[in-house]
């Protein structure tokens, strides 16, 4: 049985101090090619990425548009949305492809942990994760995996300027079930050491429910940023 192709797709934006450890991450493994979008670094990420041969493509800003980019240029079987602050366990090829095996699996995720030493944050990781298993949910910084097909079938990301991750996983569950393999992404602490613990857990519950109550999604995105 021939082994399904998995491409990556990260989309990036003056990433230049953490895109190459992930790529590093993804070297050696088989049958994966990786697709490196750039929205208008004005840093070196994309010498940074060349220099590991890795596909670059540039494109307009947003999240939404670069990965739908990424997987419209992609030819791998199944597709993987990785955050270029997040790296993949070394395994995760195969679990990826086995995840997808199971005939009720329309796509999934990763558990999440946070590259900090703050304890406050081992508590946000255990939530992370039940909310992802309970309400079978989780965002852009879990790597989600689907394949290709299906991607295509659902019209790929909404053109948002936050919460596409959100929004592609609502719909992909009326398809079928969203997986939560049992190995964890390493995804950066640096927002929430940044604006700390508190604070960065309230602005992305007010971000949901903001979403959940019809408030503009480019409203939402100057609220994230912080630009309101």
């Amino acid at each position: 049985m021939q082994t399904e192709t998995i491409s990556v797709i990260i989309p990036v934006l003056n990433e230049a101090s953490t895109i190459g450890s992930v790529l590093e991450r993804l070297m050696g493994t088989n049958n994966v090619d990786v697709i490196v979008v750039d929205g208008g670094s004005r840093d070196e990420t994309v010498t940074v990425a060349r220099s590991r041969n890795v596909q670059v493509i540039s494109t307009p800003p947003g999240r939404a548009c670069q990965m739908n980019a990424g997987a419209a240029r992609a030819t791998g079987d199944i597709l993987l949305f990785l955050h270029a602050d997040t790296r993949l366990p070394a395994n995760f090829d195969c679990l990826v492809r086995q995840a997808l095996q199971e005939p009720q699996t329309i796509a999934g995720a990763f558990e999440l942990r946070i590259d900090s030493q703050q304890l406050g944050l081992r508590l946000i990781e255990r939530l992370v994760n039940w909310r992802s298993r309970f309400f079978s949910m989780p965002y852009g910084d879990q790597a989600i995996f689907l394949k290709a097909t299906s991607f295509h079938h659902i019209g790929g990301f909404p053109n948002l300027p936050i919460m596409e991750d959100f929004e592609l996983i609502r719909r992909l569950k009326h398809q079928g079930r969203i997986a939560i393999v049992p190995a964890f992404v390493l995804t950066s602490g640096r927002r929430w050491e940044r604006l700390g613990i508190i604070k960065t857990t309230l602005i992305n519950q007010l971000i949901i429910l903001g979403y959940f109550f019809g408030v503009s999604p480019d409203k939402l995105a100057r609220w994230y940023r912080g630009k309101d």
